[in-house]
């Protein structure tokens, strides 16, 4: 990475590998604590939202609504739990509201809400339609000669809905190339193995033929996600989507590739095991 000395890099990566690491124990913590939510695709999008968060985004926590800064939507927003944590330990709420997920009244409920939660950016939770709402912010970046960049993270079953390729056509006609989409592609989705259910594949022609500049990369190596957002600043005149290939339920062994944990609450036991095999800042539970 430009500008970093060697040494630098892998301080930074260390880093970040750590912002990922508390934010997967906050991320179960949660949905312990509300009996209820969505680990499996919260776990496996870890390692991207830590990058762009603490490393890629330029945003205010002091200023939520700060008019230059960059987008971020989460399309599959039933793993919001990953957000929620990324933006309590950037300030944008107390970290005590975490744990109030899911509750009646809470400004934290069980998808994004934009009028409840500071941070968020749009709110979603019917799949699909988050591209399109990238779509409009990229536009109005463009009308408005701003310079702010907007992130889009999908699911890789979220591929299945036809208004994503609506939404992707459109990207590439207004050449919108301060639009960046990010696939979690864990290979999982509620009923099945995506591939099964119904398959995506080949994938990567797919954006390509939509006219994305298309890259493919590991999700959970640092290093590639960084190398990834660095490069697309260098992308201009078409929209750009990174294809990330990723693990359900990564970095908790027994939720790992293992379907019934799109939604399941973890026991008093398994999350003893959690705290203990994810390293990290050691809150309590």
């Amino acid at each position: 990475m430009k500008g970093f000395s060697v040494a630098q890099r892998w301080d930074l990566v260390r880093h970040l590998q750590n912002k990922a690491n508390v934010i997967r124990r906050d991320i179960v913590k949660m949905i312990y604590k509300a009996d209820s939510g969505h680990p499996g695709g919260a776990l496996s999008a870890a390692d991207i939202v830590a990058v762009l968060y603490f490393h890629v985004m330029h945003i205010d926590p002091k200023n939520p609504k700060w008019e230059d800064r960059d987008r971020f939507i989460l399309s599959k927003g039933h793993s919001c739990p990953v957000v929620y944590s990324a933006l309590s330990r950037l300030g944008y709420f107390p970290r005590e509201k975490l744990w109030t997920s899911r509750d009646v009244g809470s400004i934290l409920q069980g998808h994004p809400d934009m009028r409840k939660t500071p941070g968020i950016d749009m709110t979603t939770g019917s799949l699909g339609h988050g591209l399109s709402a990238g779509v409009g912010m990229a536009i109005a970046g463009k009308l408005d000669q701003k310079s702010y960049g907007v992130f889009v993270m999908l699911g890789d079953g979220e591929m299945q809905e036809g208004q994503v390729w609506e939404a992707a056509m459109s990207a590439s006609h207004y050449k919108l190339d301060n639009l960046i989409a990010i696939v979690d592609y864990n290979k999982l989705q509620v009923d099945g193995f995506v591939d099964r259910v119904m398959s995506i594949e080949p994938l990567v022609d797919k954006w390509r033929a939509f006219g994305w500049h298309t890259m493919v990369i590991d999700g959970h190596n640092i290093e590639e996600i960084m190398d990834a957002f660095q490069k697309i600043g260098t992308i201009y005149g078409s929209p750009s989507v990174i294809i990330a290939h990723t693990i359900k339920g990564k970095g908790v062994s027994f939720m790992e590739n293992q379907v019934e944990w799109h939604c399941k609450t973890p026991t008093a036991e398994q999350m003893k095991q959690v705290m203990k095999n994810l390293v990290g800042e050691d809150d309590e539970l």
